[in-house]
This record gives structure tokens, sequence and C-alpha cells, in this order.
């Protein structure tokens, strides 16, 4: 009988690629999701179920049998009834309900240097659900990346690419030189599906090849889309009103002020050797044609 792994959000963006690898490798997959009633990219290749956070039990059935459970949940801002305390307290109740429904290891994507007194409750709700993970009696691989880009679904490279695009000047936080260190969505995927086959814990960061400073790293989209906008540098805060605005025309939120103070407190890259081969740099070379056609909107992604 083939292996089960369960993946919460097997249509999202890091859950398709590792379903994808799973399914490849002949293993079935189910997935449980807040939008049990979207179609499926796998068709009916891949069963569904209901997040169910208020009912713990019918969260462990849906976990029973599994060898791996996959955790990409997390959200990126608050909005409506979506809060980071509410992410925490659902991600303690799906590691209790993956203890209850036996499961053997749990693999679950982070995020780089996070840490329980930050200031900023992204990375700061990410390192409590990381002592909770250490401290379950589950088998655990913690993987922390930095920004995805692939897949057409990678929000940050595609979004300054759009606006490379279409504007005539392009604000840069700051001084430029904080640093960034982007990882292919396929390339996490791999990451988690090896490490889900593994049995020691460990916590690894996810991070590619190319370290750029955010100057360089817009400097680069801009020669490869053919922009000729010009680069300024710009506090944090008109940087951030002018994206505000930006947003309230497209109807998504493009940055948020724990984003740009993640970003520039250099959150976004490792210290360590890269733990995944794809070259972001040469991924915009090859991809510069497409890069941008069209503006990806994480509101209508998730809330719509």
């Amino acid at each position: 009988m083939p292996t089960l792994s369960v993946i919460t959000g097997a249509s999202g963006y890091t859950g398709r690629y590792i379903a994808k690898r799973l399914l490849d490798a002949g293993e079935s997959v189910r997935t449980i999701t807040g939008h049990p009633d979207r179609p499926s990219p796998f068709g009916d290749k891949v069963e569904a179920h209901p997040f169910n956070w208020d009912r713990p039990d019918e969260l462990a059935r849906s976990l029973e049998g599994a060898d791996v459970l996959y955790n990409t949940y997390w959200i990126r801002f608050e909005r409506g009834g979506a809060t980071f305390e509410g992410a925490v307290n659902n991600m303690l109740t799906l590691i209790a309900a993956a203890e209850k429904a036996g499961v053997r290891r749990l693999v679950h994507v982070s995020i780089t240097r996070p840490r329980e007194d930050s200031p900023l409750p992204y990375f700061r709700g990410k390192a409590r659900i990381e002592r909770a993970i250490r401290e379950s009696s589950l088998s655990w691989a913690i993987l922390r990346p930095t920004v995805l880009f692939g897949g057409g679904q990678d929000i940050l490279i595609n979004n300054i690419a759009w606006m490379l695009r279409r504007m005539p000047v392009f604000g840069i936080l700051g001084n430029g030189s904080c640093k960034i260190q982007p990882l292919h969505v396929d390339d996490l995927a791999a990451l988690a599906v090896e490490q889900g086959r593994g049995g020691g814990n460990i916590t690894l960061d996810a991070v590619g090849p190319d370290v750029f400073t955010l100057a360089e790293l817009v400097r680069t989209i801009r020669d490869a889309v053919g922009s000729k906008a010009l680069l300024l540098r710009v506090p944090a805060s008109v940087g951030l009103m002018v994206t505000g605005i930006l947003g309230l025309l497209v109807r998504d939120v493009i940055m948020t002020r724990d984003e740009a103070v993640g970003l520039m407190g250099n959150l976004l890259y490792s210290d360590g050797p890269p733990t995944c081969p794809t070259s972001l740099r040469k991924w915009i070379e090859e991809n510069s044609d497409a890069l941008g056609r069209r503006y990806l909107s994480e509101v209508a992604k998730h809330f719509a």
C-alpha cells in the first residue's frame, strides 16, 4: 500500500510542488485546506478535508493513517478574522491532532531568523510554533525559507517586475543594502520531501545560492525586463505610503510595515551555506519575457 502523506494546502504555492513530487513518487496524498470545494490541480488524486480548527477530533481523523504531515499553513498578514494569534493557536491544534492521529513525522515550513522576542508578529509566531514542534512527541524537520520564486505564483519577484514595467520611478527602501536570499519553490519542495523521508530532528535554513542586496535585486529585475524606471532610495515610511496607495488601486496588500522592517533588518538571508541549488539570477534571465506581465494578488488568492 502506498505511503500516505498529508499536506496543508496542497493546492497552494509550496504545497502544490510538494504534492506533485509525492504523487510522482507513487505516494498517496491527502490535503487539509481552507478551500476544500475549490477545484484541485490534481483532480481526484488528492483527497481534500477542511481545516476544522474548531473541531480537533475531526482534524485528527483527517490525519489518520498518515506517515508524514507537511505543513505550509500560515498567514502573511492579518485580515478580517485571520490573525497571527489565531494562526498560532491553529498550529497548536494541528500539532496536537497529529500526535493523536499517530503521524510519524512533521515537516514544517517556517521562516529564517524567527525569535519569540521579535517585535514582528510574523516572526514571533513562527518561533512559538517551532518551540511547540520541538516540545511535541513527533519526529520533526523545520525548514526556514526566505522569499520564494518560480512557478508563476512568486508574488514578491513578479510584482516588483510588474511595477518596473509600468512605472517611471521605483522606490528602494532605505539605502538598499539589506540582504535577501531567495529560493525556488520546487527546491523547497524537494528539500521538504527529502526531510519527510528522514528520521532525525533537524532545523535547516532553506536558501538559494544567490545573495542580493535589495538594490541589486531590483536592478537585476529592471534590466531583465527592459525597464527604464528611475531607481530612487526612499525612507521606509515613504515606501509604505506609496505601496499603500497602489494597493488600494489593485485591491491588495503589497507590503506591510512588518515586512518592510523584516527586510531592512536583514531577516531574509542566511549566514549558512546555500541548501537549494537554483540561481535566481539565472532564473530571471531565462524567464524575463514572462516576468511581471500580470499582477499577482495575495488578497484575491486567499480571501476572494
